[in-house]
């Protein structure tokens, strides 16, 4: 496996960070970048969740047809989701339209509301990796799931959340600044 692939534009990327210019927004921009927020953590692992099974790329595309059809995910407003939303959602094209998928997002919006304020944060913080880790030289050193990715959907199934299970939850982690997977000489890995 190799580290870092030069760009056109001559920075080091992760090499997956190259394949489309959907992926250099998103590798440059977002991915591995620390994001808190109850209503910011309930969209991306509501996304994560949608993404299991299909590319990140499928779901990337979608996203703005998935914040439309929920509500901006914010949390309160999904909630509120009733059996005709649902209905709904299954015949939104901007959307991956799966119907368990779907009631996951509505369960996992109550689930997140029952933590309160700041908690589905808190939950998901507490699980950050060790910052001090050495950095991966190539993409065979990344893990798919972590003692930590396996504790954190351990966590948010305790308490609820569906469609979390640990190589989903270590996507989560790695997607929100949890942990920084971005290659060692990648242009991107600022921590």
């Amino acid at each position: 496996m190799t580290g870092a692939v030069p760009g056109p534009d001559g920075l080091l990327r992760c090499g997956w960070g190259l394949s489309t210019e959907d992926y250099v927004e998103y590798h440059d921009t977002e991915w591995g970048r620390p994001v808190h927020g109850d209503d910011a953590l309930f969209e991306r692992i509501s996304l994560e969740a949608f993404q299991s099974g299909l590319s990140w790329i499928t779901i990337l595309r979608r996203r703005e047809g998935f914040r439309a059809a929920f509500a901006g995910f914010r949390a309160a407003e999904v909630a509120a989701f009733g059996p005709a939303d649902v209905e709904r959602l299954l015949q939104d094209q901007g959307i991956i339209r799966n119907r368990a998928k779907i009631e996951a997002t509505l369960a996992n919006a109550h689930a997140a509301l029952a933590l309160g304020a700041g908690g589905l944060d808190a939950l998901v913080w507490r699980h950050a990796g060790d910052p001090d880790r050495p950095a991966p030289r190539t993409l065979g050193e990344v893990p798919a799931v972590t003692p930590e990715s396996t504790a954190l959907a351990k966590e948010l199934k305790k308490n609820g959340f569906r469609f979390v299970g640990p190589t989903t939850a270590y996507a989560l982690m790695q997607a929100c600044g949890l942990v920084n997977d971005h290659l060692a000489d990648c242009h991107a890995r600022t921590w």
